[in-house]
């Protein structure tokens, strides 16, 4: 195996002293043992889909994509144990055929479970929160390689920090999640005018069980979507529309211009503008994890930021004319969550709109990420951990009510530092 490390998009990586893909618990305790004995930080990767630096290290780096089935299923409560490396799709494959699923997911699904939840991970829906929630008890092991089970009952703090724990407390192993009865959406794509959706907001995000839109900066449309539960049976499309649809026209065509702009930046505001138009009506009939999720088959990176959702239509007004005077061909992403309790959650204790901007792959991300946080930093807003942002441990400790719990519960469970990198010092703070 090379020595080496790159994240998906292609942005991030490193070269570790080790990387190592264990298969069970008991090899990765060895593999701390180890990392001990030599003095090395440990990380842990999960699918790579993190655009910061959070993996990165040159000590050891742990793969746990060996750590990936499905523990134990009770049916009847919803619960099922399952290892942390198993992604989000191969858990909806094993689930569906026993009637249970995810009561929400993003809009990819090729991440895992521990990855996922680690960096507070969500969907959209006014009612519906991270998916880190549904974490109802989580195996996490120390660096002595001792194995701790955190849920509400046995170490409340341990779990609320754990739940949202950016790689900081030690190697998350298993977790048992709460699941609900598997369920058929219906999502309906529309283009519709910016400001119209923006006049009567409310009504768009609480009349939907899931509703998001994309805004490009030099458009007056915005695409919208909105999955709700229906009483329907599944209808499948095509293998050939789905290939036409999610492959060609969102991704290769897409694609193609981005590399046209990329080019030509005088082109940007009639790419927007044309992509924005052919977002045309779309609907589809679909088991749940089917519609919330698309396949990303092209390059880019991100940031996101989770702000009050009561500070929503000023947010979007104001990042969209930023966009503006920037060379991105990307789209403006906005969905919206319900609160939730983990300490680190970037909705913790408050309805919450998330609002992502990208660059494209090669295109000069930073100027534009920094004016893009300058707006969401005066709106109090909290980073997604798996994106880029700019913050330190100094300016978000404010922004989270409950920061110092989650220092005394890694001071806790990590006393030496064993799991932590220069990011993690730089946004959570050293130990101690």
């Amino acid at each position: 195996m090379t020595n080496s490390w790159v994240n998906w998009a292609g942005d991030q990586s490193c070269t570790p002293a080790s990387i190592a893909e264990p298969g069970t618990p008991e090899e990765v305790a060895a593999l701390l043992a180890q990392a001990e004995a030599a003095g090395r930080t440990v990380r842990v990767a999960g699918s790579g889909h993190s655009f910061t630096e959070t993996v990165l290290t040159d000590g050891t780096l742990l793969r746990l994509n060996k750590l990936n089935k499905i523990l134990s299923v009770d049916r009847a409560s919803g619960l099922v144990r399952a290892e942390a490396g198993i992604t989000l799709n191969a858990a909806s494959n094993a689930l569906h055929p026993l009637g249970l699923a995810f009561p929400n997911l993003g809009d990819i699904d090729v991440q895992s479970v521990a990855g996922a939840t680690a960096t507070g991970t969500h969907g959209t829906g006014a009612k519906l929160q991270n998916l880190s929630a549904a974490l109802q008890s989580i195996e996490l092991m120390l660096a002595d390689g001792s194995r701790v089970e955190l849920n509400e009952q046995t170490d409340p703090d341990g779990w609320r920090a754990a739940r949202v724990n950016v790689g900081a407390l030690g190697v998350v192993t298993a977790v048992t999640l709460q699941m609900v009865p598997s369920f058929v959406l219906e999502g309906v794509e529309t283009p519709e005018p910016v400001e119209d959706l923006l006049a009567d907001l409310d009504t768009h995000i609480d009349g939907n069980e899931h509703f998001e839109f994309y805004v490009f900066a030099h458009s007056p449309l915005a695409m919208t979507k909105r999955n709700n539960t229906v009483e329907l049976p599944e209808q499948p499309r095509g293998k050939a529309v789905d290939w036409f649809s999610d492959v060609l026209t969102t991704n290769y065509a897409f694609d193609a211009l981005c590399r046209l702009t990329r080019r030509y930046p005088a082109t940007i505001p009639y790419v927007q503008r044309g992509a924005a138009y052919a977002g045309s009506y779309r609907r589809q009939v679909e088991r749940s994890y089917r519609v919330f999720a698309s396949p990303r088959l092209f390059r880019f990176t991100e940031m996101e930021y989770a702000i009050p959702r009561e500070h929503s239509v000023d947010a979007i007004r104001e990042i969209k004319e930023v966009a503006k005077h920037y060379d991105t061909p990307m789209p403006i992403e906005v969905r919206w969550v319900a609160p939730d309790d983990a300490f680190l959650s970037p909705a913790g204790g408050r309805d919450t709109c998330y609002i992502a901007v990208h660059q494209y792959q090669g295109m000069d991300y930073e100027p534009y990420f920094r004016a893009c946080e300058a707006v969401f930093d005066r709106y109090n807003g909290r980073p997604h951990w798996g994106k880029r942002h700019f913050q330190t441990a100094e300016t978000l400790r404010e922004r989270y009510p409950h920061w110092d719990k989650f220092a005394q519960v890694r001071n806790r469970f990590d006393p030496k530092g064993r799991f932590s990198n220069e990011y993690i010092n730089r946004v959570l703070g050293p130990v101690g």
